[in-house]
């Protein structure tokens, strides 16, 4: 009798797992559309600039490559904290989570920076089509690292208060897709935005 109790309380845990990752798997995809839809609205309007600047006259590429090999190399520090969960070790999965924290917050910040930089010098949002839908795009993308940090706070103060439990690992393999998936939305940001706004 216990026994069966026990395979039925395993086989609802996992019934719940799955429908956790299907109703996170389905997020995602409804964030692709977003995102796919600021991507669409931004190649519209990308040369309608009226008489304001281009892409070309406002990016500075050596700051958003620093961009990107920040972002890009928290995704691998986000791995190598999923590895550390799989073996069991609070203290290095503590210290790369930790890492990835701070290589998004310097990513975040430098995001932040380039827009006060723009809009002081006159380039807000409300000068042309383009710098809206540049705005709005890396905006957006900005807004979502951030709901990603404040979820990596969250979860690393439970992870160091209750250690690995069940559920904090099962949060953390949401997270790392959500870290992952904007990292790749960042790659497409990356090429149509500011490589193809310099060319």
């Amino acid at each position: 009798m216990t026994t069966t109790r026990l395979d039925t309380a395993a086989t609802q845990k996992h019934a719940s797992d799955d429908k956790s990752q299907l109703g996170f798997w389905i997020y995602l995809m409804t964030d692709c559309i977003l995102f796919g839809s600021l991507f669409a609205t931004y190649i519209v309007l990308h040369n309608n600039t009226f008489g304001g600047p281009s892409g070309n006259d406002i990016f500075e590429m050596p700051a958003v490559l620093v961009e990107t090999l920040l972002l890009l190399t928290s995704s691998f520090t986000c791995g190598l904290a999923m590895i550390a969960m799989r073996q069991r070790s609070k203290k290095f999965s503590l210290f790369w989570l930790g890492f990835t924290f701070l290589l998004g917050l310097a990513f975040l910040i430098m995001e932040l920076t380039e827009f006060n930089l723009l809009i002081s010098e006159g380039y807000s949002w409300q000068r042309s089509g383009f710098l809206s839908a540049f705005f709005t795009l890396v905006g957006t993308h900005g807004l979502h690292i951030t709901i990603g940090l404040l979820w990596l706070l969250v979860m690393g103060w439970k992870l160091f208060k209750h250690g690995l439990t069940a559920p904090t690992v099962r949060r953390f393999n949401l997270f790392s897709m959500f870290w992952h998936f904007l990292d790749i939305i960042w790659i497409f940001i990356f090429t149509f935005v500011y490589l193809m706004g310099v060319l």
